[in-house]
């Protein structure tokens, strides 16, 4: 079973565009959207959710009332300000500030305190026009993306040899964070979108580095490399000399906004300049994977 992860130094490159152009292309795969704090994939593979999946991760102070007696040693304690005494001189816990550490539940003279686990967000299996996907979504202000990415691989594998799938396609999260870490494993090749800015180059260099960490082998695309061919070449002679095969470059074209607007992959717009270049940037791709065998 081969796995493709996408991947780019930060937002708005066109990564997520052109994993869903590839979820047309490929046959027979588990599709998978890894970026859990802002998922996007689904707006252009619209899939149909068959399961929803609690995503529970670490714990939640909360104070019993009753029990508690005012004493005020979980507000001293807690590093986070999260506890604080109400009216009825009660402790209170916001969970949005409590970190789980369970300092007061520990020294809480009355036991008053309990630790409940914390509901954190969703996964989903789905089914699309393309294949089955799995995908995730993290509620706003929490944390433990990167478990919940470990979590989304291992059930997409999972599933992907229940159904005899022998390709995984990954969208992978922006940065080079926890999320991007824990997306990383068991990819067999990583394509990393970048753009043709000064920027776009340093975000792209990071992401090598991360790819060489892991040894992992990467491929680089240029979208909409000629706005800027002088820094398209930079790009170009940086991979060359880390021995990094540019897997193609994509011209802009107006025909992915349109694609954008409408919810739908650009290679369906087959005569498009755009749609021709991806075409050929996943046949460049196959051939890599091939080769790992």
């Amino acid at each position: 079973m081969k796995e493709l992860l996408v991947l780019s130094g930060k937002g708005g490159t066109g990564k997520t565009s052109i994993a869903g152009s590839f979820a047309v292309l490929t046959e027979n795969a588990m599709l998978v959207d890894c970026d859990v704090d802002a998922s996007d994939l689904h707006l252009l593979l619209a899939p149909e959710i068959k399961e929803r999946n609690d995503f529970i991760s670490g714990v939640t102070a909360v104070i019993d009332p009753d029990g508690c007696t005012g004493c005020g040693t979980c507000v001293e304690l807690c590093h986070y300000d999260a506890i604080s005494m109400t009216q009825e001189e009660t402790a209170l816990v916001d969970p949005l500030a409590c970190e789980g550490c369970a300092v007061c539940a520990h020294f809480c003279p009355e036991d008053a305190i309990d630790l409940e686990p914390n509901h954190c967000g969703y996964w989903y299996f789905s089914q699309t026009d393309y294949g089955p996907m799995v995908h995730a979504e993290l509620k706003p202000g929490e944390e433990n993306s990167g478990k919940l990415v470990s979590l989304v691989k291992q059930k997409a594998r999972q599933r992907a040899e229940e159904l005899g799938r022998d390709f995984i396609l990954v969208d992978g999260p922006p940065g080079i964070g926890c999320p991007v870490i824990a997306s990383v494993s068991g990819a067999d090749l990583i394509l990393i979108v970048t753009e043709p800015t000064q920027s776009g180059l340093h975000d792209l260099e990071r992401v090598l580095g991360l790819a060489r960490h892991f040894k992992i082998r990467a491929c680089v695309c240029i979208n909409k490399w000629e706005l800027n061919r002088e820094m398209t070449k930079k790009i170009e002679e940086t991979c060359h000399r880390q021995q990094i095969e540019v897997a193609g470059r994509i011209p802009f074209d107006e025909t992915v906004i349109e694609s954008l607007v409408q919810g739908v992959p650009v290679v369906k717009y087959k005569d498009c300049n755009a749609s021709k270049s991806i075409a050929n940037i996943w046949g460049a791709i196959e051939k890599m994977l091939n080769q790992e065998e």
